[in-house]
């Protein structure tokens, strides 16, 4: 049983949590499969929705939806990661998001 079978597993037993959400997430977006960008992204929407203070899950679904080519929601994801690290103190990962929005909106422009 592989990574994922194993965390959809843990999901399936009613262990759901933010980290999990994520873990999978992150675990769909390494899969060679492009068509699991969709489920990457449904994983990383439910872990923020669960713990809106999660950075590393907003950073992480702000780079998922720019894989998906939705640029306008991948700036929303980092616009709200950036709040969420600040608040966290998390200056690496608000500094990392700044950057990342930056050439998001400079693309766009």
């Amino acid at each position: 049983m592989g990574m994922i079978e194993n965390f959809e597993a843990m999901l399936a037993s009613g262990k759901d949590s933010a980290l999990l959400r994520f873990s999978l997430g992150n675990a769909y977006m390494q899969s060679a499969d492009a068509s699991h960008l969709t489920i990457a992204i449904t994983h990383l929407c439910a872990a923020v929705k669960q713990d809106s203070d999660y950075s590393a899950a907003w950073k992480l679904l702000g780079k998922a939806y720019v894989a998906n080519a939705n640029i306008d929601d991948a700036k929303t994801a980092y616009e709200e990661g950036i709040r969420a690290a600040n608040a966290k103190g998390d200056k690496q990962a608000a500094k990392e998001m700044t950057v990342f929005l930056k050439r998001l909106n400079n693309v766009s422009n």
